[in-house]
């Protein structure tokens, strides 16, 4: 499947999904914070605990540090792209839809967006192959890492998301 598919099926997926719930978030009042069923913004922020916050600028980081690796590495341009337009659509979305910026919906779009990276980084482990630069094996190791890890919070996240609106 080529990367224009997996957006438009992201988008599909995270559209469906934000519009079947849209009647009741709309008459729903949201409290600050990271949690799954939290507005996560400003406020959401500075209710984050610290090593949350820790993790997010490693994370942060380690995406951006993809950008120095994307001219000559296509899983670069897959974990950076992923990035963008979970950043980017799933914001979008949101705007579109009037929908509060809930930590579980967000959840979602990182798992469309960052799957195909994860995926790729699994298969073709470029950490273990001798032949790539050493920065290069670092960051693709990090990379993996980073992604692995917040799924593990993502996925917990989302399912309590979409369990709370689906019934």
């Amino acid at each position: 499947m080529n990367i224009q598919k997996c957006i438009l099926l992201g988008l599909f997926v995270v559209g469906l999904s934000m519009s079947l719930t849209a009647a009741a978030q709309s008459a729903e009042t949201y409290e600050a914070g990271h949690g799954a069923l939290q507005v996560f913004d400003e406020a959401g922020m500075a209710a984050t605990p610290q090593w949350v916050k820790v993790w997010l600028g490693l994370m942060l980081t380690t995406f951006f540090a993809g950008l120095f690796f994307v001219w000559k590495q296509p899983l670069a341009r897959w974990a950076v792209g992923g990035f963008l337009c979970s950043f980017l659509l799933t914001g979008f979305i949101f705007e579109a839809l009037a929908l509060p910026y809930l930590s579980g919906a967000i959840a979602i779009g990182h798992q469309i967006f960052w799957s195909p990276a994860l995926v790729l980084l699994l298969l073709r482990r470029p950490f273990l192959e001798a032949n790539q630069g050493q920065l290069f094996r670092i960051w693709s190791a990090l990379m993996t890492f980073v992604i692995a890890f917040s799924f593990v919070f993502d996925v917990r996240d989302a399912f309590i998301y979409i369990r709370h609106f689906a019934g």
